[in-house]
């Protein structure tokens, strides 16, 4: 019988990103998703300030937010600069996802807290779900595609000034086989001991 460490390990060591286009259009149900996000709310978090929040599309909010995120693209683009396929990209990306998760740091309101440890909070409880939804063989991608990080986005989502978009986590399932991880360098390559 594995430990829990065992267990835990294989799970980290076996998270992989699946790109949106690869997933098949299964739906997840929704009580799953719910488990995923009670695990983000998990992270730890200096002086409790819990600074993420998370916006589910499912359905159809998952097509009317591809669109809505290709208009702001091709409409606050340079001429110049705008690319047909990033448009067809962004308006599609949620066409064989089951849900589509906007990840926000959500600045808290104690000022003693630097922004850097709200975003350290925010990118654990993200990796929490991640973590989860591969225990549950649930595919994800946290992306940073189109305007993840530009003011555009956040405007359109009604946050506040200092609150930064972290991702677009996409979660569905697919049929693909998903390939073992690889590094570029040893573990301990990284580690000095004093």
């Amino acid at each position: 019988m594995k430990s829990e460490f065992e267990i835990l390990s294989t799970i980290i060591k076996k998270r992989r990103s699946v790109s949106w286009a690869k997933m098949n259009g299964q739906l997840i149900p929704d009580a799953q998703i719910n488990q995923l996000l009670e695990l983000a709310h998990w992270a730890p978090t200096h002086g409790r300030t819990e600074p993420w929040k998370f916006l589910v599309y499912a359905g159809n909010a998952r097509k009317t937010f591809a669109k809505t995120h290709a208009e702001l693209y091709w409409n606050h683009t340079p001429e110049d600069k705008r690319q047909e396929t990033t448009y067809t990209k962004l308006l599609h990306n949620t066409d064989l996802a089951s849900h589509l998760v906007i990840a926000v740091m959500k600045r808290g309101e104690n000022p003693k807290i630097p922004q850097l440890e709200e975003v350290a909070a925010a990118s654990a409880a993200i990796q929490n779900l991640l973590l989860g939804a591969q225990a549950l063989g649930i595919s994800t991608l946290w992306s940073t595609g189109g305007l993840t990080h530009s003011h555009i986005l956040k405007e359109h989502l009604q946050l506040g000034a200092d609150d930064i978009v972290m991702g677009l986590i996409f979660l569905g399932y697919t049929d693909e086989p998903v390939k073992d991880g690889i590094r570029n360098s040893q573990f301990a390559d990284k580690v000095q001991w004093m």
